[in-house]
């Protein structure tokens, strides 16, 4: 068979139940066509088309149909676990080799796409100069089948002495500025900026000072986002404007009415505080041993939690990450976010679509996320109905890129 037959082969999804993440209904003996790796149509189940007689056939049947889901917090060259700070400082190739696992683990629990946000500079393994690992990771991956799509953020930029070592530093705005736009040159896709600095609830930037590089930015053609994990920090990515907040774990309610009237997003990762829970007396991070430490994680997690349902109810795009390698968790467990915004109160369908087509929203990438005819054959099938039970994410049986 020649490659253009092989391209143009056919696979039917058959008689499954549609959830694409914008109804709290299933859609119930859904068909859907593809085509040269197109959605060539969507029909009842006892209305098909015409197929092509070697067209293959997945049989569908009591599973949901969801779009291929969008991790919008990852690392994907780090491991994750209690000591994933420790594993920034190792060798370029086994970084690689992690990321390699990562890109395993998205897929097969239904990502298909994975916005990092943060990656050591190193010399660029495929020649060129020094540069963020992630952007050669999504050079290479962009050529192969089977791998997630990538958006990069280049490294971190922090203020001087917020995390010596790992990051780009700045030590005045003039130098946030040249920093950001130094990703930009390095090929990232958009900027990330962090908001806690070396003195605890205090912003290190003001919110006159990070406009200038959300303007620069956005000159560019390119977006802004900012991890928040204090209300300072939070408050001045809001009045500055920027296109995201990561994690957001300190929200009060005048800054999420704030957000939403900037048209800024939250990234939550809320599964990251959910994973602190287990770390008993890791000697990782040993305030978390002690009973007060451990309480004080369940108070953190409860802020969390309550900052995400006031963007919620202010009105505020909310996209899902897991900030896998950058923190504890891993790889696979997107479906642990999306229970996560249940519990913090969205109900099961808004949290699928955070996961969807939201995160299509912020990556600005129009058919990330979403089932629609004529657009690209990201789906997975998973057992259970994810409107109802979220836990049905875990459940991933079949993907469309694999």
């Amino acid at each position: 068979m020649t490659p253009d037959a092989r391209a143009r082969r056919q696979r039917l999804y058959r008689d499954g139940a549609l959830a694409d993440g914008r109804s709290d209904q299933l859609r119930h003996g859904v068909s859907i066509l593809v085509e040269d790796g197109r959605i060539a149509w969507i029909r009842p189940a006892d209305d098909e088309g015409p197929i092509a007689a070697d067209a293959e056939v997945v049989d569908a049947s009591g599973s949901a149909i969801v779009p291929g889901m969008v991790d919008g917090h990852s690392h994907l060259t780090m491991p994750g676990g209690a000591h994933w700070i420790d594993r920034a400082g190792d060798p370029t190739e086994t970084l690689l080799d992690v990321a390699e696992a990562n890109a395993r683990l998205l897929t097969s629990a239904g990502v298909r796409w994975a916005r990092d946000v943060g990656s050591v500079r190193r010399p660029d393994p495929d020649g060129g100069p020094d540069r963020a690992l992630a952007i050669t990771l999504r050079e290479r991956w962009r050529r192969q089948r089977g791998y997630p799509h990538v958006r990069a953020a280049g490294t971190w930029v922090m203020a001087a002495g917020t995390m010596p070592g790992l990051s780009v530093e700045a030590a005045n705005a003039d130098e946030l500025v040249a920093a950001a736009l130094a990703q930009l040159d390095d090929g990232a896709d958009l900027v990330k900026l962090y908001l806690d600095g070396p003195e605890r609830g205090v912003s290190p930037w003001t919110a006159s000072e990070l406009r200038r590089v959300v303007d620069a930015v956005h000159a560019r053609g390119a977006r802004v986002t900012a991890h928040t994990g204090e209300y300072a920090g939070s408050r001045a990515g809001a009045e500055a404007g920027v296109d995201a907040l990561e994690h957001g774990f300190q929200i009060d309610n005048d800054t999420a009415r704030l957000m939403a009237a900037n048209g800024v997003r939250l990234v939550s990762t809320l599964c990251v505080l959910a994973s602190w829970r287990t770390f008993g007396r890791t000697t990782a991070i040993p305030r978390f041993a002690s009973p007060e430490g451990r309480a004080s994680v369940e108070a953190r997690r409860e802020a969390a939690l309550a900052s995400v349902l006031a963007a919620h109810r202010a009105g505020v795009a909310i996209a899902t990450g897991t900030d896998f390698g950058g923190g504890s968790t891993r790889a696979n467990e997107l479906a642990w976010e999306v229970e996560q915004l249940v519990e913090a109160g969205l109900a099961p369908w808004e949290a699928l679509g955070a996961a969807t087509w939201r995160g299509g929203e912020l990556l600005g990438e129009p058919d990330a996320g979403v089932i629609r005819e004529g657009g690209p054959a990201d789906v997975a099938l998973v057992h259970g109905d994810p409107l109802s039970d979220p836990s049905a994410l875990w459940r991933v049986w079949h993907t469309s890129w694999a």
